[in-house]
Parts: structure tokens; C-alpha cells; sequence
């Protein structure tokens, strides 16, 4: 049998691609630093696998941010809401707002 034993980890070409293989992605760290002779290419493994995780982390931070101001403009946009949304969840997501959501004076 030929290939597959990282899910052909090789043929990633994007971010869900590598995030679909994120463990053959850590399998394949681990057999490149148990190589001895690969420790550069282990390194490097290893350093993408921390790139996405920070990636992920602040991805997530910023998602969660900025998901009551994607609703409000998507509901606005659908005539399911008004702009007085999109400026309630501005006001939010900027920090400028009561406790209910609204705009301060």
C-alpha cells in the first residue's frame, strides 16, 4: 500500500485542510523528532502546529467579539432588524454600552 499512513498530510493546501489533519499534522511532528536525523523539518512541524493554535485562539477571541455585530448588520441586511441594532452591538463590541446593550450618553 502506498501513502496514507498521515492521511496524506501532503496534500494540505489551506488552513482547513491542515486543520482536517490537525492530528496526523502532531503524528507526523512526533515520527520526524523520533527520526534523530529530521529535527530541523520536526522543528518546523512543530512550529506550524503552534502558529495554528495561536491562530485559532485569537480567531476565536475575535469571533466571539464580533458575532453580535455580524447578527445585528446580517439581520438588518435580511429586514429582520433595524439599524438601530447595528449601532446597539457597535456600541457593545466598542465597549460603549450600558449593561442592557445600549448606546451610553
Amino acid at each position: 500500500m502506498s501513502g496514507g499512513s498521515y492521511n496524506y498530510l501532503f496534500a494540505a493546501v489551506d488552513l482547513e485542510d491542515l486543520q482536517a489533519r490537525r492530528w496526523d499534522l502532531e503524528e507526523m511532528a512526533s515520527r520526524l523528532a523520533g527520526l534523530g536525523y529530521a529535527q530541523d523539518a520536526a522543528r518546523e512541524t512543530e512550529e506550524l502546529l503552534v502558529l495554528y493554535r495561536q491562530w485559532e485562539t485569537r480567531a476565536a477571541v475575535r469571533m466571539n467579539r464580533l458575532s453580535d455585530v455580524w447578527k445585528a448588520v446580517e439581520w438588518w441586511d435580511s429586514n429582520d432588524s433595524s439599524e438601530t441594532r447595528v449601532h446597539e452591538a457597535l456600541a457593545k463590541y466598542r465597549g460603549d454600552h450600558d449593561d442592557a446593550g445600549k448606546p451610553s450618553a
